[in-house]
Protein backbone atom coordinates (compact mmCIF):
# COMPACT_ATOMS: atom_id res chain seq x y z
CA UNK A 1 0.00 0.00 0.00
CA UNK A 2 1.44 3.62 -0.54
CA UNK A 3 -0.43 6.95 0.16
CA UNK A 4 -0.57 9.08 -3.20
CA UNK A 5 -1.41 12.81 -3.61
CA UNK A 6 -4.48 13.34 -6.30
CA UNK A 7 -4.00 15.33 -9.28
CA UNK A 8 -7.66 15.12 -11.29
CA UNK A 9 -7.61 15.22 -14.78
CA UNK A 10 -9.87 16.52 -17.14
CA UNK A 11 -11.26 13.14 -18.66
CA UNK A 12 -14.50 12.43 -18.63
CA UNK A 13 -16.82 9.05 -19.85
CA UNK A 14 -17.45 5.97 -18.76
CA UNK A 15 -14.67 4.28 -20.25
CA UNK A 16 -11.50 6.78 -18.34
CA UNK A 17 -11.27 3.96 -15.75
CA UNK A 18 -7.57 4.63 -15.47
CA UNK A 19 -4.84 5.95 -12.79
CA UNK A 20 -1.73 7.52 -14.45
CA UNK A 21 1.08 6.36 -12.03
CA UNK A 22 4.85 7.82 -12.09
CA UNK A 23 7.32 5.22 -13.19
CA UNK A 24 9.04 5.17 -9.65
CA UNK A 25 5.69 4.86 -7.65
CA UNK A 26 4.34 1.93 -10.06
CA UNK A 27 7.66 0.36 -9.54
CA UNK A 28 7.23 0.74 -5.55
CA UNK A 29 3.70 -0.78 -6.10
CA UNK A 30 5.27 -3.37 -8.13
CA UNK A 31 2.69 -2.77 -11.13
CA UNK A 32 3.16 -2.86 -14.82
CA UNK A 33 1.28 -0.78 -17.51
CA UNK A 34 -2.79 -2.32 -17.87
CA UNK A 35 -2.54 -3.74 -14.70
CA UNK A 36 -5.03 -2.52 -11.83
CA UNK A 37 -4.84 -0.65 -8.32
CA UNK A 38 -6.99 -0.57 -5.72
CA UNK A 39 -7.36 3.61 -5.00
CA UNK A 40 -9.43 4.44 -1.78
CA UNK A 41 -10.30 7.28 0.14
CA UNK A 42 -11.93 6.55 3.68
CA UNK A 43 -14.84 3.82 2.63
CA UNK A 44 -15.04 4.72 -0.74
CA UNK A 45 -12.85 2.48 -3.13
CA UNK A 46 -12.36 1.95 -6.95
CA UNK A 47 -10.32 -0.43 -9.47
CA UNK A 48 -8.60 1.64 -11.60
CA UNK A 49 -6.25 0.63 -14.62
CA UNK A 50 -2.47 1.81 -14.43
CA UNK A 51 -0.59 3.93 -17.53
CA UNK A 52 3.14 4.92 -16.40
CA UNK A 53 4.58 8.03 -17.35
CA UNK A 54 7.44 10.03 -15.97
CA UNK A 55 5.99 13.54 -17.32
CA UNK A 56 2.64 13.51 -16.97
CA UNK A 57 2.11 13.07 -12.81
CA UNK A 58 5.23 13.99 -10.43
CA UNK A 59 6.61 11.14 -8.18
CA UNK A 60 4.01 10.72 -4.89
CA UNK A 61 1.12 11.91 -7.13
CA UNK A 62 -1.55 9.69 -8.69
CA UNK A 63 -4.10 10.90 -11.99
CA UNK A 64 -7.30 9.67 -12.00
CA UNK A 65 -10.24 11.01 -14.10
CA UNK A 66 -13.13 13.18 -13.07
CA UNK A 67 -15.81 10.35 -12.83
CA UNK A 68 -13.07 8.66 -9.67
CA UNK A 69 -12.68 11.74 -8.10
CA UNK A 70 -16.15 11.74 -7.66
CA UNK A 71 -16.74 8.33 -7.02
CA UNK A 72 -14.07 8.80 -4.10
CA UNK A 73 -15.35 11.99 -3.26
CA UNK A 74 -11.97 13.73 -3.59
CA UNK A 75 -10.50 16.44 -5.43
CA UNK A 76 -6.93 17.67 -6.61
CA UNK A 77 -4.59 17.79 -3.49
CA UNK A 78 -6.08 14.88 -1.44
CA UNK A 79 -4.48 11.73 -0.35
CA UNK A 80 -5.48 8.41 -1.33
CA UNK A 81 -4.28 5.14 -1.02
CA UNK A 82 -3.37 2.93 -3.36
CA UNK A 83 -2.72 -0.72 -3.63
CA UNK A 84 -2.30 -4.02 -6.38
CA UNK A 85 -5.39 -5.73 -7.42
CA UNK A 86 -6.07 -8.26 -9.26
CA UNK A 87 -8.56 -8.92 -12.26
CA UNK A 88 -12.01 -9.24 -11.98
CA UNK A 89 -13.81 -12.16 -11.63
CA UNK A 90 -15.31 -11.70 -14.82
CA UNK A 91 -12.97 -12.12 -16.53
CA UNK A 92 -12.58 -15.60 -16.75
CA UNK A 93 -16.43 -15.64 -17.68
CA UNK A 94 -15.71 -13.38 -20.34
CA UNK A 95 -12.51 -16.15 -21.40
CA UNK A 96 -15.29 -19.04 -21.44
CA UNK A 97 -17.31 -16.93 -24.10
CA UNK A 98 -14.76 -16.38 -26.37
CA UNK A 99 -13.97 -20.01 -26.35
CA UNK A 100 -17.56 -20.70 -27.21
CA UNK A 101 -18.83 -21.57 -23.56
CA UNK A 102 -21.67 -21.18 -22.07
CA UNK A 103 -22.65 -18.48 -19.20
CA UNK A 104 -24.92 -19.10 -16.03
CA UNK A 105 -27.04 -15.77 -14.57
CA UNK A 106 -24.39 -15.15 -12.07
CA UNK A 107 -22.51 -14.57 -14.41
CA UNK A 108 -23.50 -12.70 -16.87
CA UNK A 109 -24.45 -10.34 -14.22
CA UNK A 110 -21.24 -10.24 -12.95
CA UNK A 111 -19.67 -9.41 -15.92
CA UNK A 112 -22.56 -6.08 -15.98
CA UNK A 113 -21.49 -5.23 -12.64
CA UNK A 114 -18.16 -5.21 -13.55
CA UNK A 115 -19.10 -3.39 -16.90
CA UNK A 116 -21.07 -0.34 -15.29
CA UNK A 117 -18.05 -0.21 -11.94
CA UNK A 118 -15.49 0.38 -14.37
CA UNK A 119 -14.20 -2.74 -13.31
CA UNK A 120 -13.00 -3.64 -17.07
CA UNK A 121 -10.58 -2.07 -19.59
CA UNK A 122 -12.27 -1.44 -23.19
CA UNK A 123 -10.10 -4.19 -24.66
CA UNK A 124 -11.72 -6.72 -21.86
CA UNK A 125 -15.32 -5.21 -22.96
CA UNK A 126 -14.08 -5.07 -26.48
CA UNK A 127 -13.57 -9.33 -26.34
CA UNK A 128 -17.18 -9.67 -24.37
CA UNK A 129 -18.99 -8.16 -27.63
CA UNK A 130 -16.65 -9.81 -30.49
CA UNK A 131 -17.24 -13.16 -28.51
CA UNK A 132 -21.05 -12.34 -29.38
CA UNK A 133 -20.68 -11.06 -32.88
CA UNK A 134 -18.88 -14.40 -33.57
CA UNK A 135 -19.89 -17.12 -30.70
CA UNK A 136 -23.19 -15.94 -30.67
CA UNK A 137 -25.68 -17.14 -27.35
CA UNK A 138 -28.71 -18.32 -26.37
CA UNK A 139 -32.27 -16.89 -26.21
CA UNK A 140 -31.63 -18.03 -22.28
CA UNK A 141 -28.28 -16.07 -22.17
CA UNK A 142 -30.08 -13.30 -23.58
CA UNK A 143 -32.87 -12.95 -21.38
CA UNK A 144 -30.87 -13.07 -18.39
CA UNK A 145 -28.33 -10.31 -19.96
CA UNK A 146 -31.48 -7.60 -20.48
CA UNK A 147 -32.71 -8.88 -16.85
CA UNK A 148 -28.63 -8.00 -15.49
CA UNK A 149 -28.70 -5.05 -17.50
CA UNK A 150 -31.84 -3.58 -16.17
CA UNK A 151 -31.43 -4.54 -12.58
CA UNK A 152 -27.99 -2.22 -12.48
CA UNK A 153 -29.63 0.82 -13.46
CA UNK A 154 -32.85 3.10 -12.54
CA UNK A 155 -36.43 2.15 -13.88
CA UNK A 156 -38.80 5.20 -15.11
CA UNK A 157 -42.44 3.53 -13.77
CA UNK A 158 -45.67 5.36 -15.66
CA UNK A 159 -49.55 4.79 -14.49
CA UNK A 160 -50.56 3.53 -17.71
CA UNK A 161 -49.66 1.46 -20.80
CA UNK A 162 -46.66 2.63 -22.40
CA UNK A 163 -45.65 1.76 -26.14
CA UNK A 164 -42.48 2.47 -28.68
CA UNK A 165 -41.10 1.65 -31.73
CA UNK A 166 -37.61 0.83 -32.19
CA UNK A 167 -35.28 0.35 -35.48
CA UNK A 168 -32.21 -2.14 -35.52
CA UNK A 169 -30.78 0.78 -37.65
CA UNK A 170 -28.71 -0.25 -40.73
CA UNK A 171 -29.84 2.02 -43.68
CA UNK A 172 -28.65 5.65 -43.58
CA UNK A 173 -31.47 7.82 -43.21
CA UNK A 174 -33.56 5.61 -40.84
CA UNK A 175 -32.71 7.98 -37.67
CA UNK A 176 -35.80 10.56 -38.75
CA UNK A 177 -38.44 8.17 -39.22
CA UNK A 178 -39.01 8.42 -34.99
CA UNK A 179 -39.40 12.51 -35.75
CA UNK A 180 -42.44 11.51 -37.84
CA UNK A 181 -44.27 8.34 -35.82
CA UNK A 182 -43.47 9.39 -31.93
CA UNK A 183 -45.59 12.62 -32.58
CA UNK A 184 -48.18 10.49 -35.09
CA UNK A 185 -48.69 8.40 -31.98
CA UNK A 186 -48.97 10.41 -29.08
CA UNK A 187 -51.28 13.17 -31.05
CA UNK A 188 -54.11 10.29 -30.25
CA UNK A 189 -53.33 10.26 -26.91
CA UNK A 190 -51.57 7.02 -26.40
CA UNK A 191 -48.59 7.38 -24.48
CA UNK A 192 -45.21 7.27 -26.38
CA UNK A 193 -41.76 7.64 -24.15
CA UNK A 194 -39.61 6.76 -26.99
CA UNK A 195 -35.48 6.88 -26.19
CA UNK A 196 -33.27 6.17 -28.37
CA UNK A 197 -29.22 5.57 -28.56
CA UNK A 198 -26.60 7.84 -30.15
CA UNK A 199 -25.72 5.89 -33.59
CA UNK A 200 -23.09 3.05 -33.03
CA UNK A 201 -22.51 1.95 -37.14
CA UNK A 202 -24.71 4.72 -38.73
CA UNK A 203 -23.79 8.50 -39.58
CA UNK A 204 -26.83 10.26 -37.20
CA UNK A 205 -28.59 8.35 -34.24
CA UNK A 206 -32.57 9.58 -33.65
CA UNK A 207 -31.64 10.83 -30.30
CA UNK A 208 -28.34 12.51 -32.75
CA UNK A 209 -31.02 13.99 -34.93
CA UNK A 210 -33.33 15.01 -32.45
CA UNK A 211 -30.70 16.90 -30.61
CA UNK A 212 -30.25 19.74 -33.39
CA UNK A 213 -34.11 20.68 -32.84
CA UNK A 214 -33.85 20.15 -28.96
CA UNK A 215 -32.42 18.83 -25.46
CA UNK A 216 -32.34 14.86 -25.20
CA UNK A 217 -30.17 14.63 -22.16
CA UNK A 218 -33.43 14.97 -20.07
CA UNK A 219 -33.35 13.49 -16.30
CA UNK A 220 -35.58 10.69 -15.33
CA UNK A 221 -37.74 13.70 -14.01
CA UNK A 222 -37.61 15.94 -16.87
CA UNK A 223 -38.37 12.98 -18.85
CA UNK A 224 -41.34 11.24 -17.29
CA UNK A 225 -42.97 15.00 -17.19
CA UNK A 226 -42.34 15.62 -20.62
CA UNK A 227 -43.94 12.46 -21.65
CA UNK A 228 -46.64 13.33 -19.46
CA UNK A 229 -47.42 16.75 -20.64
CA UNK A 230 -46.85 16.05 -24.53
CA UNK A 231 -47.78 12.09 -24.69
CA UNK A 232 -44.60 11.37 -26.24
CA UNK A 233 -40.56 12.03 -26.05
CA UNK A 234 -37.80 11.74 -28.14
CA UNK A 235 -34.94 11.60 -25.93
CA UNK A 236 -30.85 10.28 -25.22
CA UNK A 237 -31.05 6.88 -23.19
CA UNK A 238 -27.68 7.85 -21.99
CA UNK A 239 -28.43 10.47 -19.49
CA UNK A 240 -31.21 8.42 -18.21
CA UNK A 241 -29.14 5.62 -15.91
CA UNK A 242 -31.56 2.64 -17.88
CA UNK A 243 -29.20 -0.23 -18.40
CA UNK A 244 -25.82 2.22 -17.72
CA UNK A 245 -24.17 -0.83 -19.19
CA UNK A 246 -25.43 -0.37 -22.78
CA UNK A 247 -24.05 2.90 -23.42
CA UNK A 248 -20.55 1.61 -22.11
CA UNK A 249 -21.42 -1.15 -24.27
CA UNK A 250 -22.04 1.59 -27.77
CA UNK A 251 -18.81 3.50 -26.76
CA UNK A 252 -17.02 0.31 -27.56
CA UNK A 253 -19.29 -1.02 -30.55
CA UNK A 254 -19.01 2.00 -32.01
CA UNK A 255 -15.23 2.81 -33.50
CA UNK A 256 -14.91 -1.48 -34.07
CA UNK A 257 -18.14 -1.12 -36.29
CA UNK A 258 -20.02 -4.29 -34.88
CA UNK A 259 -23.65 -4.73 -33.48
CA UNK A 260 -23.89 -7.96 -31.83
CA UNK A 261 -27.04 -9.98 -32.13
CA UNK A 262 -27.51 -10.81 -28.62
CA UNK A 263 -25.95 -7.22 -27.29
CA UNK A 264 -28.66 -5.76 -30.03
CA UNK A 265 -31.26 -7.71 -28.98
CA UNK A 266 -30.39 -6.90 -24.91
CA UNK A 267 -30.05 -3.70 -25.87
CA UNK A 268 -33.39 -2.50 -27.13
CA UNK A 269 -35.20 -4.53 -25.19
CA UNK A 270 -33.51 -3.73 -21.24
CA UNK A 271 -33.87 -0.15 -22.42
CA UNK A 272 -37.95 -0.67 -22.89
CA UNK A 273 -37.85 -3.11 -19.81
CA UNK A 274 -36.13 -0.43 -17.65
CA UNK A 275 -38.79 2.16 -19.29
CA UNK A 276 -42.06 0.18 -18.37
CA UNK A 277 -42.95 -0.45 -22.09
CA UNK A 278 -45.54 -2.80 -22.49
CA UNK A 279 -45.52 -2.93 -26.13
CA UNK A 280 -43.07 -2.16 -28.76
CA UNK A 281 -42.92 -2.64 -32.38
CA UNK A 282 -39.38 -3.39 -33.60
CA UNK A 283 -38.36 -2.28 -37.33
CA UNK A 284 -36.08 -4.72 -39.19
CA UNK A 285 -34.72 -2.79 -42.40
CA UNK A 286 -33.82 -5.28 -44.89
CA UNK A 287 -31.17 -5.09 -47.77
CA UNK A 288 -28.09 -5.47 -49.53
CA UNK A 289 -25.21 -4.08 -46.91
CA UNK A 290 -28.17 -3.05 -44.21
CA UNK A 291 -27.76 -5.02 -41.24
CA UNK A 292 -30.16 -7.83 -41.99
CA UNK A 293 -29.84 -8.59 -45.87
CA UNK A 294 -32.97 -10.91 -46.91
CA UNK A 295 -35.93 -12.08 -45.15
CA UNK A 296 -34.77 -15.41 -43.68
CA UNK A 297 -32.08 -13.90 -41.42
CA UNK A 298 -34.79 -11.27 -40.57
CA UNK A 299 -37.09 -13.55 -39.56
CA UNK A 300 -34.64 -15.21 -37.28
CA UNK A 301 -33.82 -12.43 -35.83
CA UNK A 302 -38.03 -11.23 -35.49
CA UNK A 303 -38.18 -14.60 -33.79
CA UNK A 304 -35.22 -13.96 -31.42
CA UNK A 305 -36.75 -10.47 -30.30
CA UNK A 306 -40.12 -12.64 -29.92
CA UNK A 307 -39.14 -15.12 -27.33
CA UNK A 308 -36.75 -12.97 -25.59
CA UNK A 309 -39.63 -10.32 -25.34
CA UNK A 310 -42.31 -12.89 -24.32
CA UNK A 311 -39.90 -14.26 -21.18
CA UNK A 312 -39.61 -10.59 -19.88
CA UNK A 313 -43.36 -10.14 -20.39
CA UNK A 314 -43.33 -7.32 -23.20
CA UNK A 315 -45.34 -7.60 -25.89
CA UNK A 316 -43.68 -7.25 -29.40
CA UNK A 317 -44.14 -7.13 -33.11
CA UNK A 318 -41.32 -7.00 -35.96
CA UNK A 319 -41.60 -4.80 -38.96
CA UNK A 320 -40.07 -6.31 -41.89
CA UNK A 321 -39.31 -3.25 -44.12
CA UNK A 322 -37.57 -2.42 -47.33
CA UNK A 323 -33.92 -1.45 -46.87
CA UNK A 324 -32.25 -1.21 -50.14
CA UNK A 325 -31.34 2.25 -49.85
CA UNK A 326 -31.29 5.11 -48.07
CA UNK A 327 -34.67 6.38 -46.51
CA UNK A 328 -35.45 9.92 -47.91
CA UNK A 329 -32.54 11.59 -49.66
CA UNK A 330 -30.20 12.83 -46.67
CA UNK A 331 -28.45 11.26 -44.66
CA UNK A 332 -26.88 13.38 -41.27
CA UNK A 333 -28.07 14.80 -38.25
CA UNK A 334 -29.06 18.27 -39.66
CA UNK A 335 -29.66 16.99 -43.03
CA UNK A 336 -32.23 14.49 -41.79
CA UNK A 337 -33.44 16.91 -38.77
CA UNK A 338 -34.61 19.54 -42.29
CA UNK A 339 -36.21 16.91 -43.89
CA UNK A 340 -38.22 15.09 -41.16
CA UNK A 341 -39.20 18.91 -40.75
CA UNK A 342 -40.50 19.05 -44.33
CA UNK A 343 -42.10 15.51 -44.49
CA UNK A 344 -44.11 16.69 -41.17
CA UNK A 345 -44.98 19.76 -42.86
CA UNK A 346 -46.23 18.24 -46.08
CA UNK A 347 -43.32 18.39 -48.17
CA UNK A 348 -41.37 14.83 -47.32
CA UNK A 349 -40.16 12.32 -49.69
CA UNK A 350 -42.41 9.07 -50.27
CA UNK A 351 -39.77 6.68 -48.41
CA UNK A 352 -39.64 8.58 -45.32
CA UNK A 353 -43.45 9.31 -45.40
CA UNK A 354 -44.36 6.07 -46.13
CA UNK A 355 -42.39 4.22 -43.82
CA UNK A 356 -43.61 6.63 -40.86
CA UNK A 357 -46.89 6.14 -41.14
CA UNK A 358 -46.68 2.81 -41.77
CA UNK A 359 -45.02 2.10 -38.54
CA UNK A 360 -47.25 4.30 -36.66
CA UNK A 361 -49.99 2.73 -37.95
CA UNK A 362 -49.42 -0.55 -36.15
CA UNK A 363 -48.82 1.44 -33.18
CA UNK A 364 -52.39 2.72 -32.91
CA UNK A 365 -53.34 -0.89 -34.08
CA UNK A 366 -51.73 -2.56 -31.05
CA UNK A 367 -53.02 0.64 -28.63
CA UNK A 368 -56.32 -0.01 -29.87
CA UNK A 369 -56.55 3.27 -31.28
CA UNK A 370 -58.17 1.69 -34.61
CA UNK A 371 -59.08 -1.86 -35.83
CA UNK A 372 -56.66 -3.80 -37.40
CA UNK A 373 -56.13 -2.61 -41.05
CA UNK A 374 -57.02 0.77 -40.27
CA UNK A 375 -53.90 2.24 -38.83
CA UNK A 376 -52.28 2.97 -41.97
CA UNK A 377 -54.67 5.39 -43.09
CA UNK A 378 -55.40 6.84 -39.81
CA UNK A 379 -51.80 7.99 -39.91
CA UNK A 380 -51.80 9.42 -42.91
CA UNK A 381 -54.78 11.56 -42.06
CA UNK A 382 -52.94 12.49 -39.08
CA UNK A 383 -49.60 13.80 -40.79
CA UNK A 384 -52.03 15.13 -43.44
CA UNK A 385 -54.15 17.51 -41.22
CA UNK A 386 -51.06 19.12 -39.37
CA UNK A 387 -51.75 17.52 -36.36
CA UNK A 388 -48.14 15.96 -36.30
CA UNK A 389 -46.67 18.81 -37.03
CA UNK A 390 -48.42 20.42 -33.80
CA UNK A 391 -47.82 17.61 -31.51
CA UNK A 392 -43.41 17.22 -32.53
CA UNK A 393 -43.42 20.92 -32.11
CA UNK A 394 -45.09 20.86 -28.69
CA UNK A 395 -42.34 18.26 -27.52
CA UNK A 396 -39.57 19.89 -29.05
CA UNK A 397 -40.90 22.64 -27.00
CA UNK A 398 -41.31 21.39 -23.87
CA UNK A 399 -37.99 19.13 -24.57
CA UNK A 400 -36.16 23.25 -24.36
CA UNK A 401 -36.23 23.63 -28.27
CA UNK A 402 -37.81 26.67 -30.11
CA UNK A 403 -40.98 25.82 -30.87
CA UNK A 404 -41.48 28.12 -33.99
CA UNK A 405 -38.22 26.67 -35.80
CA UNK A 406 -38.52 26.04 -39.52
CA UNK A 407 -36.12 23.69 -42.08
CA UNK A 408 -34.09 26.94 -43.28
CA UNK A 409 -33.30 27.73 -39.75
CA UNK A 410 -31.55 24.30 -39.60
CA UNK A 411 -27.70 25.16 -40.04
CA UNK A 412 -25.87 22.48 -42.33
CA UNK A 413 -22.27 22.24 -42.91
CA UNK A 414 -20.58 25.26 -44.70
CA UNK A 415 -18.08 23.26 -46.90
CA UNK A 416 -20.00 21.13 -49.44
CA UNK A 417 -18.60 18.87 -52.78
CA UNK A 418 -20.60 17.95 -55.41
CA UNK A 419 -20.30 15.02 -56.96
CA UNK A 420 -21.47 14.73 -60.93
CA UNK A 421 -22.68 11.84 -63.12
CA UNK A 422 -19.84 10.37 -64.96
CA UNK A 423 -22.91 9.23 -68.02
CA UNK A 424 -26.37 9.29 -69.39
CA UNK A 425 -28.46 6.73 -67.80
CA UNK A 426 -30.26 4.90 -65.09
CA UNK A 427 -29.21 4.60 -61.03
CA UNK A 428 -29.33 0.83 -60.73
CA UNK A 429 -27.89 1.38 -56.99
CA UNK A 430 -27.53 2.96 -54.16
CA UNK A 431 -24.50 2.09 -51.78
CA UNK A 432 -26.29 1.74 -48.08
CA UNK A 433 -22.69 0.95 -46.60
CA UNK A 434 -20.54 3.50 -49.17
CA UNK A 435 -23.22 6.55 -48.34
CA UNK A 436 -22.87 5.40 -44.18
CA UNK A 437 -18.85 5.42 -44.80
CA UNK A 438 -18.95 8.62 -47.08
CA UNK A 439 -21.29 10.43 -44.63
CA UNK A 440 -18.87 9.39 -41.08
CA UNK A 441 -15.86 10.51 -43.18
CA UNK A 442 -17.45 14.06 -43.63
CA UNK A 443 -17.45 13.75 -39.77
CA UNK A 444 -21.32 12.58 -38.96
CA UNK A 445 -22.83 12.48 -36.68
CA UNK A 446 -20.42 14.39 -33.96
CA UNK A 447 -20.67 17.47 -36.64
CA UNK A 448 -24.08 17.76 -37.16
CA UNK A 449 -23.90 19.66 -40.12
CA UNK A 450 -22.20 16.89 -41.98
CA UNK A 451 -23.57 14.33 -44.02
CA UNK A 452 -24.86 13.70 -47.76
CA UNK A 453 -27.53 14.00 -49.91
CA UNK A 454 -28.75 11.99 -52.66
CA UNK A 455 -30.42 13.48 -55.73
CA UNK A 456 -31.38 10.22 -57.67
CA UNK A 457 -31.96 6.59 -56.42
CA UNK A 458 -32.47 3.24 -58.26
CA UNK A 459 -34.80 3.77 -61.22
CA UNK A 460 -34.09 7.61 -61.71
CA UNK A 461 -32.74 8.57 -65.21
CA UNK A 462 -30.08 10.75 -65.19
CA UNK A 463 -27.60 12.66 -67.89
CA UNK A 464 -24.32 12.93 -67.67
CA UNK A 465 -22.77 15.83 -65.54
CA UNK A 466 -26.03 15.70 -63.41
CA UNK A 467 -25.62 16.04 -59.93
CA UNK A 468 -26.19 12.43 -58.01
CA UNK A 469 -24.66 13.67 -54.90
CA UNK A 470 -23.81 16.45 -52.53
CA UNK A 471 -21.19 15.88 -49.32
CA UNK A 472 -21.25 18.64 -46.50
CA UNK A 473 -18.91 18.83 -43.73
CA UNK A 474 -17.55 22.08 -41.16
CA UNK A 475 -14.26 20.95 -41.81
CA UNK A 476 -12.10 21.19 -45.33
CA UNK A 477 -9.94 17.97 -44.41
CA UNK A 478 -12.43 16.06 -43.31
CA UNK A 479 -14.78 17.11 -47.17
CA UNK A 480 -11.78 16.18 -49.12
CA UNK A 481 -10.90 13.21 -47.29
CA UNK A 482 -14.76 12.23 -48.03
CA UNK A 483 -14.88 13.26 -51.54
CA UNK A 484 -11.75 10.92 -52.44
CA UNK A 485 -13.68 8.35 -50.78
CA UNK A 486 -16.89 8.81 -52.61
CA UNK A 487 -14.97 9.17 -55.99
CA UNK A 488 -13.49 5.16 -55.21
CA UNK A 489 -16.65 3.77 -53.71
CA UNK A 490 -19.28 4.74 -56.01
CA UNK A 491 -22.28 4.89 -54.16
CA UNK A 492 -24.52 5.88 -57.46
CA UNK A 493 -23.99 3.04 -59.64
CA UNK A 494 -25.23 4.44 -63.22
CA UNK A 495 -25.50 2.18 -66.01
CA UNK A 496 -27.14 2.73 -69.38
CA UNK A 497 -29.00 0.46 -71.13
CA UNK A 498 -25.87 -1.02 -73.26
CA UNK A 499 -23.85 -2.73 -71.07
CA UNK A 500 -21.37 -3.54 -73.76
CA UNK A 501 -20.21 -5.51 -76.82
CA UNK A 502 -18.80 -8.75 -77.55
CA UNK A 503 -17.22 -9.83 -79.11
CA UNK A 504 -14.78 -6.23 -78.44
CA UNK A 505 -13.31 -4.55 -81.55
Amino acid sequence: MKKLKVRVLDLHGPIFNVAILHEADARELNVAARERVSVARDERCVNLIVEITTTVVDRGVIGIPVEAAEELGVSSGDTVTCRPAGPPGSLNYIRRLIKGGRLTPYELRSIIEDVVAHRLSEVEIAGFLLAQYYRGMSVEETVELVRAMVDVGERIVFDEPAYDVHSIGGVPGNSKVALLTVPIVASTGVLIPKTSSRAITSPSGTADTMEVFARVDLTPEELRRVAIKTRGTLAWGGRLGLAPADDIFIRVENPLGIDPRPQMVASILSKKLAMSVGFVLIDIPIGPKAKVENRDEARELARMFEEVSRRINIKLKCALTYGGQPIGYTVGPALEAREALKALMGEGPMSLVEKAVSLAGMVLEAAGVVDPGLGYHRAKDILASGKALEKFLEIVEAQGGDPGVKPEDISVGEKTVDIFSPVDGYVVAVDNEAITLIARTAGAPADKGAGVRIYHKAGHRVRKGEKILTIYSSSSVRLAEAEALARRLNPIRIEGMLLGVYPEE
